[in-house]
């Protein structure tokens, strides 16, 4: 036992070891490149690789302005309705409603039921909508967030502040920061990404 702790201590030994570990080093990582261009050989998927390399891949809206229409909901009885204060301001007199239209909207609450009453003339009893139209610029509600939507701009996701002066469930209304031929994301990207548009 004692005799192989000295040999250990020897010069020779030492070299020996030395040399044994730089050779497993260096063999890991002839290894690790073979293996990372083995991969690249047999063109496996890389997920990651290929946003970096071609950019995430996103499906975009390229908007242009337009006379559009959105349409409100509004339960209506014998020419009445009440809706919310969050709802009351997409509601103005005059506006066309089913097969007839709003004759007034009442800022003021009702103290009976705690909504604003929305008078209406020649439209049906039941679930109608009110029409809100104006030229500008119409995109899908998922695509905003924050007053702002992600446009492509040299192939790379880049925030746009937008004014929205209308929405319903499904499309806004924006009619400022949009020029014609933005291409809006409407997928869910990271500002800053690369991007690369694909067909629906």
């Amino acid at each position: 036992m004692e005799k192989i702790a000295e040999n250990l201590k020897t010069t020779k030994t030492k070299r020996l070891l030395a040399i044994l570990l730089i050779a497993v080093l260096a063999g890991w990582v002839v290894f690790r490149f073979a293996a990372v261009a083995s991969e690249n050989s047999r063109h496996v998927f890389n997920a990651a690789r290929v946003a970096a390399d071609q950019g995430a891949p996103v499906e975009i809206v390229t908007v242009t302005r337009t006379n559009g229409i959105l349409r409100e909901p509004i339960a209506v009885k014998n020419n009445r309705a009440l809706v919310s204060g969050a709802r009351v301001d997409k509601l103005r007199s005059g506006q066309k409603i089913g097969n007839g239209k709003i004759v007034s909207v009442s800022k003021k609450i009702d103290y009976d039921t705690g909504m604003h009453v929305v008078k209406t003339s020649g439209v049906s009893d039941g679930l109608q909508f009110a029409e809100i139209s104006g030229v500008g610029f119409y995109v899908p509600v998922h695509a905003i967030e924050n007053n702002s939507v992600m446009v492509v701009e040299d192939g790379v996701a880049s925030i746009r502040n937008v004014n929205i002066a209308a929405q319903d469930a499904t499309h806004a209304y924006i009619d400022s920061g949009l020029n014609d031929g933005d291409r809006v994301i409407l997928s869910s990207v990271p500002a800053g990404t690369k991007v690369k548009v694909i067909k629906k």
